[in-house]
């Protein structure tokens, strides 16, 4: 309690994390919750169930591969040319404006909703590089741990308390005073916008712009050749270590998997017909069984070892992408989302983990920017194959089921890795 306090009362330390307060209702509210279910019923409403999946699982494609390519460029300019809140704030303002744009898109118009939907999702997405970058300016490295967990608690629970209301608004809309549930949803996006830019004005006021490696680097190109010769090196140096390289790559299948599954299972159920409020449900029951969960993973994780135990999670999502195809009542989506909830947490935190055993100590910074970076942007691989099988077999269960790939790609990677980076001969 005495480091949280101590965290607490540091307005920098503070200020920062407010930042994951603010932007994770976007990914809660926005992107997991009820943009998939507006977009089937609303803005895709009479496009069959199968095709309207599609539409969805590109558009998640399309933003995550916009950002993968030009984050080493970003990450260049967050750190060369001094321009990280500046950046923030251009990201934050592409996202915010993305989340209130989806008020004024109309009924059936889903092209609108996908495009004002991927130009918040890069807006989310690239604003989460600058962020990161600043928590150089507020704790020193021997604290970067704690901060980065107090930063994702706060995302935690502000993303989970204003999803809350905003489900509670769908589901009640008259005790809001609203006409019904569409026009709760809509203010919903509104909402998450006005959460977001209030909430950051604390980081920009009290977070100081931390110097550029090079005082020079004042122009975009110049940042973007630095990033792409940054990102050479980086390649080359995991030869020298071919656990985390090899890790990597299996963290780059298996997370993409796990992400595809968050962003696409509210539009899977709905092509299964399950009631839109049902969904929502069970994703608060994901998001208040995970944060426990998390913690109880970490313990078992200390007693087997943490490649057991995220192999052990690994294959709980297989399992339960297995169960959702032969899935055929709310009751089953309610049981997967516990289940989902017990290892969701635990499986990101024991990657972070396990990675950790395998980087030099003093390249930690650069070697996890490149984990953070896939971690961040994943869901690229999964969302796309679940569109094309979808089209290619005319079914919504075919398509979730062909999230095993990455999964399986995944695990049989994770297989190889030693727990240990071998000694060099």
């Amino acid at each position: 309690m005495k480091r949280v306090r101590e965290l607490c009362t540091s307005r920098p330390i503070l200020s920062w994390a407010l930042y994951d307060w603010a932007n994770s209702v976007f990914a809660t509210t926005v992107i997991a919750g009820f943009f998939p279910v507006f977009f089937k019923q609303y803005w895709s409403a009479g496009t069959d169930a199968v095709t309207s999946t599609a539409q969805l699982g590109f558009a998640n494609s399309i933003g995550s591969v916009f950002i993968l390519i030009a984050a080493p460029i970003l990450g260049a300019i967050a750190d060369g040319g001094a321009l990280r809140k500046k950046f923030l704030a251009a990201f934050t303002g592409l996202g915010v404006a993305g989340s209130a744009g989806l008020w004024f898109v109309g009924q059936g118009d889903w092209s609108t909703a996908a495009i004002v939907y991927v130009l918040g999702s890069i807006g989310f997405s690239g604003a989460i590089i600058f962020y990161d970058a600043l928590i150089t300016a507020v704790s020193p490295p021997s604290r970067y741990d704690e901060v980065s967990a107090f930063g994702f608690s706060l995302g935690y629970i502000g993303g989970g308390l204003l999803f809350a209301v905003n489900v509670a608004m769908t589901l009640s809309p008259d005790t809001f005073g609203l006409a019904g549930a569409a026009e709760a949803v809509r203010l919903s996006f509104v909402t998450v916008a006005a959460w977001w830019l209030v909430f950051s004005i604390p980081l920009f006021r009290y977070v100081p712009e931390p110097p550029g490696i090079d005082a020079k680097v004042d122009a975009t190109t110049s940042a973007a050749a630095a990033g792409l010769r940054s990102l050479a090196k980086t390649l080359r140096e995991y030869r020298a270590h071919r656990m985390a390289g090899l890790f990597l790559l299996a963290y780059f299948f298996y997370i993409d998997g796990v992400h595809t599954i968050i962003r696409m299972a509210v539009d899977y159920g709905l092509a299964l017909g399950f009631p839109a409020e049902s969904l929502i449900v069970a994703l608060l029951i994901v998001q208040f069984v995970g944060f426990p969960a998390a913690l109880a993973f970490g313990f078992a994780a200390a007693r087997i070892g943490p490649k057991p135990a995220l192999y052990f999670g690994v294959v709980v999502y297989v399992a339960v992408t297995v169960w959702a195809y032969f899935m055929t009542t709310v009751a089953e989506f309610y049981v997967l989302a516990v289940v989902v909830g017990l290892v969701q947490g635990g499986v990101q935190a024991i990657s972070r983990s396990l990675y950790a055993r395998f980087v030099p100590a003093e390249q930690s910074g650069k070697f996890f920017g490149f984990f953070n970076m896939i971690g961040r942007f994943a869901a690229i691989i999964g969302p796309s194959l679940v569109a094309v099988t979808g089209l290619l077999t005319g079914s919504s269960r075919l398509g979730i089921l062909s999230i095993i790939i990455v999964l399986v790609i995944g695990m049989v990677l994770l297989t190889f890795v030693r727990e240990r980076e071998p000694t060099a001969a």
